[in-house]
């Protein structure tokens, strides 16, 4: 566990050192954030905050795992798939800024991005002794394989909560928590599941690997919430968001726990489900059910300051990945007695 102690303390210090030099670079390059014109009126004045501090959340997680990585294949897939989904937002934050305007990479350009990290990890997956194609419910406690259908559900996994968490990020500091909060509870899961993988001496590198990975990023990630909490200095753009979900979803893959992703990963889940409610409800009806959508939108349309928004985020995912962590922890620890 020192490793990864360790893994997190310096990928903290380096997201925290390097901060204030990376955003005075992205002010002199003028990397500024482009608001959405739709969106809320209080949001016009974080136009031109720097963007693409998703760069500095990568660079502190990569340098402190390339330290300390044990180099299995779900540790190297962890690094290459949160990688490649920084590098689609990178592409989104990129056009954004090039073009000045809130409109970025075209979603099936993401969407084919997507595919390619589903492809990716499917292939790790293949290659990885303890993984299968069944995917396990508790509560009802039933595995179901999924056979070839397993593939394109990691697609949707990997797919639903990028996309969740680039909704989230739209308030200063809420997706940075949330995302913080979730990756705590993977890191539980690894370390615990690593800790009864067998004896000292012969314990499963795997999950330590991921252990390892997922406290880099928690610790990059609370070095940039430092500058990104209200008001932002920095805002993670694309970049972040897409690399933090794809990161938490394939986190839930390789450690076998992608239902539990309902609740580890709920307020992504209920930031979609408000935008999905509004937009079919809209096109059938004319009416809104939401002032504004994703959710969060609607608790600002109705004067809440963004502080209590987040804080009220933040302890709602907590409960939430609480609940998801006492499942995991009636259900799935005794597969590994």
């Amino acid at each position: 566990m020192v490793r990864v102690l360790i893994a997190g303390l310096i990928a903290m210090v380096i997201a925290v050192a390097v901060g204030p030099k990376f955003i005075a670079w992205l002010r002199s390059q003028a990397i500024g954030q482009q608001i959405r014109a739709e969106g809320p009126a209080g949001h016009m004045v974080k136009a031109g905050t720097p963007t693409m501090g998703g760069l500095l959340i990568l660079f502190a997680t990569v340098v402190p795992f390339l330290l300390l990585s044990t180099y299995t294949i779900p540790g190297l897939t962890m690094l290459g798939a949160t990688v490649a989904c920084g590098l689609i937002g990178f592409a989104d934050d990129y056009l954004k800024v090039h073009r000045r305007r809130s409109l970025g990479l075209p979603g099936r350009w993401k969407m084919a991005g997507l595919v390619l990290v589903t492809a990716g990890v499917s292939a790790a997956v293949m290659q990885i002794d303890y993984m299968d194609t069944e995917i396990y419910f508790p509560v009802i406690d039933v595995n179901i394989d999924l056979h070839w259908a397993f593939y394109p559900f990691l697609f949707l996994v990997i797919a639903g909560t990028a996309n969740g968490s680039n909704l989230t990020d739209g308030l200063d500091g809420l997706l940075a928590g949330t995302a913080v909060i979730s990756l705590l509870a993977f890191l539980a899961i690894a370390a615990i599941t690593w800790l009864r993988s067998g004896p000292p001496v012969d314990r499963s590198d795997e999950y330590l690997d991921l252990a390892i990975f997922a406290a880099a990023l928690i610790g990059a990630t609370i070095g940039f919430l430092w500058y990104n909490a209200f008001p932002a200095e920095v805002m993670m753009g694309d970049t972040g968001s897409m690399a933090l979900g794809g990161a938490i979803a394939t986190l839930a893959i390789l450690t076998e726990t992608e239902v539990l992703l309902v609740f580890i990963g709920g307020i992504f889940v209920l930031e979609a489900l408000s935008l999905m409610i509004q937009v079919t409800w809209f096109k059938r009806t004319g009416n809104r059910v939401f002032l504004m959508a994703p959710i969060h939108h609607h608790f600002e349309m109705k004067a809440w300051s963004e502080t209590k928004i987040t804080v009220r985020f933040w302890i709602v995912g907590a409960i939430l990945c609480a609940i998801g962590f006492a499942l995991y922890y009636g259900y799935y620890l005794r597969f590994q007695l």
